[in-house]
């Protein structure tokens, strides 16, 4: 089992509407300075946020099946299939783009949010019509447990459904408690710690720390599990289990 703990200083950034909005990118575009560049069929990841208004312009997406999570705050979002919806703290949107659709963003008050895309087989999903669908925070299942807070936002009994192999959950985990995940051979796990740090351990020996901001990549191939401690003060940690490889051609980016 590999672990990579990825610093902030080597996930890329950027920013939208002069600045308003700022993103950490644990995995980025093209020449944008990710040191990861993909894993699987996860090929987005931004962490943004706004302390003021701003807004994106509307612009195209094709193929690709894009996720919005709100952490924080609130997401405006209105597209070229006549859409107009606000989606408030907890809940997310989901954009399967297929064939094409042009959508725009907008932040109204101090907001905080993931945009994460998930890569489908392309020449099949864009041949699909696009769609939009939005879930409230209740929307999504929560286990909880000696503390511990489990939202399963895609996979499993989540209402959030795509194309794409992949699952995602919103953990919390408070000082002094182990979260147990079983990773399947052949599959990574990926972890972005936004609130507090801890340690991350496979189901052998040793440990290995890692911080507020840093992004957790676990990977395997005979499968076992990952042992996630928060240390100091309760961890929060938004993680994403994808398949290491697919069966179909992966968009190539340009690095």
């Amino acid at each position: 089992m590999d672990i990579q703990i990825i610093k902030p200083q080597d996930q890329a950034i950027g920013e939208f509407d002069g600045g308003k909005i700022k993103e950490q990118k644990p995995i980025g575009f093209p020449r944008e300075g990710s040191l990861i560049n993909r894993l699987g069929p996860l090929f987005y990841w931004a962490w943004a946020s706004s302390q003021e208004p701003a807004e994106i312009d509307l612009h195209p997406h094709q193929g690709f099946e894009i996720i919005t999570y709100v952490i924080k705050g609130k997401g405006y979002h209105r597209d070229t299939l006549g859409t107009e919806s606000v989606v408030s703290e907890g809940g997310a949107q989901l954009m399967q783009t297929g064939s094409g659709v042009y959508h725009g963003e907008a932040l109204k008050e101090p907001t905080e949010a993931f945009q994460i895309w998930f890569e489908p087989h392309l020449s099949q999903a864009v041949k699909r019509t696009p769609t939009y669908a939005q879930y409230n925070s209740d929307d999504f299942p929560v286990f909880v447990k000696d503390g511990m807070k489990i939202k399963t936002v895609l996979g499993n009994d989540s209402p959030m459904k795509i194309v794409t192999d992949a699952a995602m959950w919103d953990v919390s985990i408070p000082n002094g408690t182990e979260y147990t995940y079983r990773l399947l051979p052949n599959r990574t796990l990926a972890g972005l710690a936004i609130r507090g740090g801890g340690t991350v351990s496979p189901d052998t020996t040793g440990s290995t720390r890692f911080e507020h901001k840093d992004f957790v990549v676990v990977q395997t191939d005979e499968g076992g599990e990952v042992k996630i401690n928060a240390s100091e003060k309760e961890l929060r940690i938004f993680i994403i289990d994808i398949p290491s490889q697919v069966d179909y051609p992966l968009f190539r980016k340009q690095r």
